[in-house]
């Protein structure tokens, strides 16, 4: 089965909880993220992004998840610490495990045998690892990050989905940030419950005709917050677990925990 893995962008706003941020959310339960192009959106489609955000849980439930751990596409595991953007990253095929700051881009890395530790080939591998946190992670909480930096949001139609879900379509693109800035979503979210349950990706924002198009269904709760999961083409995030504490040992020790 083909992996379809793209490199979103979008990563320096994840796990912000700065006071300014907190208390704008006592009057507004979705604030924009610094660097959102409102002026560029359209309100209709910021509206549906805020229904979005209620119908999976709210904002301060999700900013109050600690960690997430997930396995992508049956090929690799991680564990994201969302409050301190420490994330470790598991590739048994490759025999690599990847311990990142996202945030700073300080880490280790152990390849094959032993720990990478010329710096040179260590500061790849960890952009490496930031490169795959953003990707996995945004198949996981895409609807989250509507509202995110460089993101324009637009009301596109209604339509319906691949198995005839009555939907409104929005459109994000992309601008100054992140590896694929041309990079263009479609967005479906469900008319009746709020809840994205489909998108479509365009390589390139001029495509009119897109690249991929996935379910995005099976949703559970995670402390308070839903998430997609298992998905019915089996493509994306599985066995998905949230913790309110883990061991230090997780983000900086090679041994694989036990979670």
């Amino acid at each position: 089965m083909k992996k379809f893995i793209i490199l979103v962008m979008l990563a320096v706003v994840y796990g912000c909880n700065s006071p300014e941020k907190k208390a704008d959310q006592q009057t507004n339960p979705n604030p924009a993220a610094e660097g959102f192009n409102e002026a560029g959106s359209d309100q209709r489609a910021i509206a549906i992004a805020d229904s979005i955000m209620v119908a999976m849980g709210g904002r301060k439930n999700y900013d109050n998840l600690r960690y997430i751990a997930w396995n992508f596409f049956g090929a690799r595991d991680l564990v994201w610490d969302k409050h301190s953007n420490r994330v470790r990253i598991d590739v048994p095929s490759k025999q690599t495990t990847y311990l990142v700051n996202i945030n700073t881009l300080e880490g280790r890395v152990f390849k094959d045998t032993g720990e990478i530790t010329d710096p040179d080939s260590l500061r790849i591998y960890l952009k490496r690892a930031k490169d795959i946190w953003i990707n996995d992670s945004y198949w996981l909480v895409m609807p989250f990050k509507l509202k995110d930096s460089g993101v324009t949001l637009k009301y596109s139609r209604e339509d319906t989905t691949a198995t005839g879900i009555r939907a409104d379509v929005l459109t994000l693109t992309f601008e100054n940030v992140g590896s694929t800035p041309e990079n263009k979503y479609e967005i479906y979210v469900d008319k009746a419950d709020h809840l994205v349950k489909q998108w479509a990706y365009f390589k390139d924002a001029g495509q009119e005709i897109p690249s991929a198009i996935w379910p995005w269904d099976n949703y559970s709760e995670y402390d308070g917050v839903m998430l997609s999961s298992d998905r019915s083409d089996g493509k994306g995030p599985h066995k998905v677990s949230v913790f309110r504490d883990l061991p230090d040992k997780v983000f900086s020790s090679f041994d694989k925990p036990a979670l």
